[in-house]
């Protein structure tokens, strides 16, 4: 027997989507501290079982939740082929003595079909097997086109209850896609959802597209774009397909990203040999400078909070991060790596690190360091690796691999903690990835 609370609440109008708790009489079992960046961890073993109710959308439904879990990282899906019991019921617990024999810490139950009115609906139950518990337990409702939605969401609210940490699978991401030969290589700006699934063209290639920044705070891009004379930086809204000129700039214009609360743009403007950063209002459309230099001020991001600014710099000789305030002045340099280039910094969305690339003796290594520059880490490093973005939780890094010869970049996603890297699948090649914001 369950005890059904409504949540009507979802907030979410492009997907159509309600949903509700679905809570067990008994007390809900509480999430374990799991210390995810620790070097004690470990990865927790979950069971996912097929959701019954559809043949084809149960099993479609299980394979994203546990493609999710098996590039968390954090999370170990257990082969399917190991399960003891075959789960029928849903609603009634597991028999927690089958799913201790192959050492799995929770068990996902669920059932999925379409109702009366057509629309489908979908629930899942988590299980604690040390508690013999309810973990945790939602249902929603939604029209069937969004099934694959539905499984990123439900693979969120189970790696929150365990981790204690937000999800990130319900989210997209843009980048740029390359098709055809090296020399005359065609640049379009696509999206997909992080799993590379739901590929969506943006931009028909007519123009070169480079350096896509999603919003973290909306679902709105902004990108620079190589036409007829100069390059200009444009704001495109993903759900309208709205698209307008942010600034026509002289000379170049480089790597446009968004303040955190999405008001603003921040930029490098190359003028004569020198390139200063700068700032413009979206509403407003007034802009500040905020370099004045003979040097190359270039790939500014902003700390979570919007008070500060870390960027790339030549102004001590060579290619080297620095952090200032938001509105300019004086920076002060955190890379001192020996004989390195660093460059492509950001900020984490937790704003306790700084991705960036660092260059040296012919290899490209994707690093962390803090916002002091201390600990710095090299997660992955190959011939020509660049470009990372983080996820919304700051647990995660998407980037670019370039082998060399005629083959083109392909796109890869790393934890932080560089346990894990896993390709993430284009229709072509793949540059440049910019992770949006969770959408639910």
């Amino acid at each position: 027997m369950t005890l059904l609370t409504t949540r009507r609440t979802f907030g979410l109008s492009m997907a159509g989507l309600a949903a509700t708790p679905l809570l067990g009489r008994d007390a809900v079992a509480q999430p374990r501290e799991l210390d995810i960046r620790g070097g004690s961890f470990r990865p927790v073993n979950i069971a996912v079982t097929n959701f019954v109710g559809d043949a084809q959308q149960g099993p479609a439904l299980a394979s994203v939740v546990t493609n999710n879990f098996r590039r968390s990282v954090f999370l170990q899906p257990l082969d399917s082929k190991t399960f003891v019991e075959t789960i029928s019921n849903p609603d009634q617990p597991p028999n927690m003595d089958s799913w201790r024999m192959i050492n799995a810490q929770y068990v996902v139950t669920g059932r999925t079909g379409r109702g009366a009115d057509g629309r489908l609906r979908t629930e899942f139950r988590l299980w604690d097997v040390a508690t013999g518990q309810q973990a945790a337990g939602q249902q929603f409702v939604t029209d069937p086109n969004n099934s694959r939605r539905v499984a990123h969401i439900v693979s969120d609210a189970i790696f929150s209850r365990i981790t204690g940490e937000k999800g990130c699978f319900d989210t997209r991401v843009v980048f740029i896609d390359e098709s055809g030969p090296k020399e005359t290589r065609r640049k379009r700006l696509a999206i997909m959802d992080q799993d590379g699934a739901n590929v969506r063209y943006l931009t028909k290639g007519d123009d070169l597209v480079l350096t896509p920044r999603f919003s973290p705070s909306s679902q709105d891009v902004t990108y620079m774009a190589f036409g007829q004379g100069d390059p200009r930086v444009f704001l495109l809204n993903i759900e309208t397909g709205q698209r307008e000129v942010v600034g026509n700039f002289p000379g170049m214009t480089f790597s446009p990203r968004f303040s955190p609360d999405g008001q603003r743009i921040i930029m490098s403007l190359s003028q004569g040999s020198s390139t200063n950063l700068f700032s413009m209002d979206l509403r407003s459309r007034t802009t500040t400078r905020l370099t004045d230099s003979s040097a190359i001020d270039t790939s500014p991001s902003y700390s979570p909070d919007g008070s500060q600014i870390v960027f790339e710099s030549d102004r001590g000789g060579g290619q080297q991060i620095y952090v200032m305030g938001a509105a300019g002045g004086s920076a002060k340099r955190i890379s001192f790596g020996q004989n390195a280039r660093y460059s492509t910094p950001v900020w984490s969305p937790k704003g306790d690190f700084i991705a960036f690339t660092r260059q040296r003796a012919g290899s490209f290594g994707i690093g962390v360091m803090k916002p002091d520059g201390s600990g710095e880490r090299i997660i992955t490093e190959g011939f020509h690796n660049e470009g990372p973005t983080w996820a919304p939780n700051g647990l995660y890094l998407m980037f670019f691999r370039e082998p060399g010869g005629q083959s083109g970049p392909k796109i890869y996603m790393t934890d932080v903690s560089g346990r894990g890297e896993f390709p993430v699948t284009t229709p072509s090649f793949g540059s440049d990835p910019s992770w949006g914001p969770l959408l639910s």
